[in-house]
């Protein structure tokens, strides 16, 4: 199953089955760009809306993007908003956004399904204004480094699916070639008493154009 028939089934359960990542990753991003102020918004990987709908009460207006049909159909039903636009796309494509228009970037638990960083890093400098952010939160090369890949129940067992291997440094490296500079780097665990483990379960960056 490919990346993009995986999410479309993926879709009728993201929402509702436990996913202590999707969880925290709503959390990370509230608490990060709260303290942001944005007004034009692209969202890579938007999926269901999860993130859409608390970027929609900040934001004049939203590109929400995503490779899969089936998240952008649970994300369209979820929120009715004029603020929000819903466009099927593939970030490894060009955008056909035009240059220097928007504030802020989000991308969300993707990048480990894109094998070239520099790809998406390229064209979110070109898109942002200057003085605009970029802000990154992925499942941290540490729980890679144990095995853990983006997985989901299906009827018929579950469906691991196939992810690239990005380190810390390739982040911040990657972003520097391409002109971005560090605002913030922070890792993010479970909640104390989940913890099995001292590994962080997220990453988050916020590049600064």
């Amino acid at each position: 199953m490919n990346i993009s028939e995986a999410y479309n089934h993926w879709a009728n359960t993201y929402d509702s089955n436990q996913n202590k990542t999707r969880d925290l990753d709503q959390r990370v991003t509230q608490h990060t760009l709260q303290k942001l102020d944005f007004e034009a918004v692209v969202e890579l990987g938007c999926g269901t809306g999860k993130n859409t709908e608390w970027l929609a009460e900040k934001a004049k207006s939203i590109l929400a993007l995503d490779f899969s049909e089936g998240m952008l159909a649970k994300a369209r039903a979820k929120i009715n908003s004029s603020k929000v636009t819903f466009r099927q796309a593939d970030i490894t494509q060009n955008w056909n956004i035009p240059k220097d228009s928007v504030d802020l970037i989000c991308c969300n638990l993707i990048l480990e399904h894109i094998e070239d960083l520099k790809i998406v890093f390229g064209q979110a400098f070109q898109t942002l204004r200057k003085g605009g952010y970029f802000f990154i939160c992925e499942l941290h090369p540490f729980k890679q480094y144990i095995g853990s890949k983006a997985r989901f129940e299906t009827e018929n067992g579950v469906e691991v699916l196939e992810v690239y291997m990005h380190h810390i440094s390739e982040f911040t490296d990657t972003a520097a070639k391409c002109g971005f500079r560090l605002v913030e780097l922070k890792e993010w665990f479970d909640e104390k008493e989940e913890r099995n483990q001292e590994i962080p379960r997220l990453l988050s960056l916020v590049f600064e154009k």
